[in-house]
Formats: structure tokens, sequence, C-alpha cells
């Protein structure tokens, strides 16, 4: 009779995979695993996973007959058709009740898919995020579990295990909801990361080329900083790659090439948004940022056309700059999550998913790349209300964007003096600028989609939901378009 103890399998023993293995080894679990290029099993065997209780298998059969019932079968392989086909590779092995785990950055709607069409095979299906990178997955990563919640009770104790934990012991790890919904919480996760990687860049920029900060300069102004308000494992980073020398010396960051490469999630973020009518602007222009990073060589070209400023503008006070730049990272971190929670609760609406909002900051309070201090404020908004319609109108957040504002707008100006782009901190400012304004130029606009479109518009007085057309040139006729909204 071949040995069914393994409490877990994993499939897919790259560097993410290999360290969940050894993770939930840590925490005393005993873990089946297989790799499509079986030597990589032994060769994982052999040198990572000596001396602990990982079992290595040879085939899908005989993964699938090391494991318990119900059986865990975890795949932290590529997104996508891979996911799809090693599953299929799985069901003959599979019965009624056992459990497929896709840990990969899978798109929310393949999620949604993979949990109906396998509950009507018996199969039940989680599809999770899992945050926290190599470091993370060995040590405690941030994961957000999502599909069908007849799992979950089968996987709570390995999961909340060996996620990462906040200061009082909670896991950062909780049941998200249902079908896709996890993997639709990391997506938008990724997609606050894409905003705080790009703010953090536009302060580095500011810094650099407005004061002439070197990279030791910027090493402790980051330092500094992570002390504070902007206390983040993004900002700690940060502080430690400025301070990385290279061979000859000089820092390793100024050596690196200026083009950014994406593996798609924030772009994901954004066409979710779009398809929601969600003003998720931050994030749409971190995405579009890293695109205009691609261009090296029209950008090099175009360095020696286009003309910035003329004159080098000079900042008199060196601590002030900093400060406005340190308030303007701030605020428009706020406005970054702000989005990205407005985001969930129209997806959450879409879909049908109760996503408990404070729990969704708690668990990305720990283990993962956008984990800091700020997310724990974030959990506090929401648990003084939880149908707060948006989180700039809770009274911590508005109060450090009335109170910082100032510099906020500072740092902007200066920005543009110097002609340094800051399409993040930019488009930030102007989503709480539109966000605060009781009357947009919102009705000139309704008046030509209805001038060349018959589109018509409502009356500031008449009741919402009434809709009016006006013949504006004399000539047009009296039928209007239909009306819809984004």
């Amino acid at each position: 009779m071949p040995d069914t103890s393994c409490d877990i399998g994993l499939i897919g023993l790259a560097v993410m995979g290999q360290n969940l293995v050894l993770n939930m080894n840590d925490h005393g679990f005993k873990v089946a695993v297989f790799n499509r290029t079986v030597s990589k099993v032994d060769d994982f065997i052999a040198n990572e996973a000596k001396g602990t209780q990982v079992v290595g298998a040879h085939s899908i059969q005989e993964f699938v007959s090391l494991l318990k019932r119900p059986r865990r079968v975890m795949l932290m392989v590529k997104a996508g058709d891979t996911v799809d086909q090693m599953i299929l590779h799985l069901l003959p092995y599979l019965e009624a009740d056992d459990i497929v785990i896709d840990g990969g950055n899978s798109l929310f709607t393949d999620s949604n898919r993979r949990t109906r069409d396998l509950a009507e095979k018996g199969i039940l299906f989680i599809g999770t995020g899992v945050s926290g990178g190599e470091e993370g997955a060995r040590f405690g990563p941030s994961i957000m579990p999502g599909g069908n919640p007849a799992a979950w009770p089968h996987v709570k104790d390995i999961f909340q295990s060996i996620a990462a934990k906040v200061e009082d012991g909670t896991p950062c790890c909780d049941w998200v909801g249902e079908a896709g919904a996890g993997h639709y919480v990391k997506m938008v996760h990724n997609g606050i990361e894409y905003g705080d990687m790009q703010l953090i860049c536009e302060a580095y920029d500011l810094l650099q080329r407005g004061l002439g900060l070197s990279a030791d300069d910027l090493h402790q102004v980051f330092t500094d900083w992570n002390q504070g308000e902007l206390d983040s494992y993004l900002i700690e980073i940060s502080s430690h790659i400025f301070a990385k020398k290279d061979e000859d010396g000089a820092p390793i960051v100024d050596k690196i090439l200026d083009t950014a490469g994406q593996k798609g999630t924030g772009k994901w973020t954004v066409f979710s948004a779009l398809d929601l009518g969600q003003p998720v602007t931050l994030i749409g222009e971190s995405v579009f940022a890293r695109c205009l990073s691609a261009l090296k060589e029209e950008r090099v070209e175009a360095s020696t056309i286009l003309e910035g400023p003329a004159a080098k503008v000079v900042v008199s006070d060196r601590i002030a700059f900093i400060e406005d730049v340190r308030r303007a990272l701030y605020c428009s971190k706020i406005i970054s999550y702000a989005q990205g929670y407005m985001l969930l609760k129209a997806a959450a609406k879409e879909n049908g998913w109760n996503l408990n909002m404070g729990g969704i900051a708690l668990m990305w309070r720990g283990g993962c790349i956008i984990r800091s201090r700020f997310l724990g404020m974030i959990k506090e908004a929401f648990d003084k209300n939880k149908a707060i319609d948006n989180l700039l109108l809770d009274n911590f957040f508005s109060s450090a964007l009335n109170r910082y504002q100032g510099s906020w707008r500072e740092a902007i100006v200066h920005a543009v003096e110097l002609g340094v782009p800051t399409p993040a901190f930019s488009t930030a400012l102007a989503f709480f600028d539109g966000y605060r304004t009781a009357r947009l130029p919102a009705n000139l606009l309704q008046a030509q989609r209805d001038f060349f479109g018959a589109h018509t518009y409502e009356r500031i007085d008449q009741p919402r939901g009434q809709f009016f057309h006006t013949n504006w040139t004399g000539r047009g006729g009296r039928v209007s378009s239909s009306t819809y909204n984004a």
C-alpha cells in the first residue's frame, strides 16, 4: 500500500513553490512535491529539502497517491493555459471533495470559471493570491484565498500557520470570498504595488534631479522616512538599494537601465477599473509610466530634440523640499489606496462577493510587498464604519490630506518647474481636487454630447433620472439617443 500520510501536495518547484514547501514543512505539515521536469524533484529533495519530511514523486499518479483524503493539491505554475492543463492531468486521479488550489497570479475570471467547472465534477477549487516574494513564501507570506467555500475548512490550518503574522499574532490570511474573489484581491494588491513603486520612483527622481542628492544621501533620506508615516517594506528596501555598491564602489542603482518590466496584473487592474467605471487613475498612470520607460531608444533621441525648462531651478531650502516630497508621497499613497478600495467595493457589488474590507487591509499588513504601518489605519477606518463610501472621508485620512496638501502642491510645482515628470503624484492630486469638487465641468461635456449625438442630459432643476434633449441648432430632430452609464 502506498504511503498516504502527506497533508498537502504542491506542483511547481520554482522559487515560490520551493519556499512554500519548506515553510509548510517548518510548521509540521508533511508535503508531497511534483514538477513537470522530474529531475527538479530529485534535485530539490537532495538539496534544499534535505533532512525534511518532504516526499518527492515522479508522476502525477504517484503524487496523488501520497495524499491524505480529502486530497489537497496546490499548483504553483505559470498562470493561464498551464493551470488548466495541469488540472486536466490531475482529474483522472482525484475523487469527489478533493481540493485543487491555484496559488499563481491567475486572472480572476479564470478562477471564476475553474470554481464553477470543477464543482460540476465534485472537485473543490481555491484560487489564492500569495504575496511576499521569495522571502515571504519562505518565512510568512500574505495569503488571499477565494473560491469554493466548502474547501476553506480543509486548508485553513495550513494557510494560516504558514502566513505572516501581525503584532498580535493574527495571521495575514483569511477567507476572502467566493469564486475569483481571492485572485481579484491579489490583482488589486498588485495594482496598488505598481502605484506605490511609481510614487517612490517619482520621489527619488525629484530629490535626485531637484536637489542633486547622491545615492548615499538618498539612503539616509529613505531610512529616515521609514521611521515615520511612510514606514513600509518598499521604502525600507529602497533605502537598502541606494546603499548597495558595485565592485568599483559606484552605486548599483545608477548602473541599472531605466526600462521597467511588468507581468500584467497592473494592466488587468486598469481593465477591470474601466469595466466597472471606477476612476483608478493612479494605477493607470503607473502602468503607462512603465510603458513609457520601455521606449528607451525613442526617449534618448527625443532628449536631443525636445527642450525642457531653460534655466535650472535653484531650491533654496533643502530640508523643506525633502519634506514637501515626503508629504506628496504620503498624500498620493492615500489616494492610491482609496482608489483601490473603490475598485474592490465596485467588484464586490458586481460579483456578489461579501468582501471584508478591513480584513483585506489586515491580510496586507504583513508578509506582502505593500505591507506598511499605513494599512493599520485602513483597517481602523473600516472597523469604525464598515459602510464608509470612500477612505478619503475617514477622519484620519481626510485630516492628513487637508494638513499636507500645501506641501503636495509645492512638490508638484517644483516638478513642473524642473521638468521632472510626476504622473502619479499629479494624477493623485487631480483626483483629490476632482473628488472634493461639488460641481465639475461635465455639464459642458454633456451639452457637447447632446449637441453632436443627441445623447441627452439631466438638469440641476429637475429630479435625477429624468433626461432632456435640446435642439441646439434648430435643424436637429426630436429623437434622442439611448442613455447608459459605464
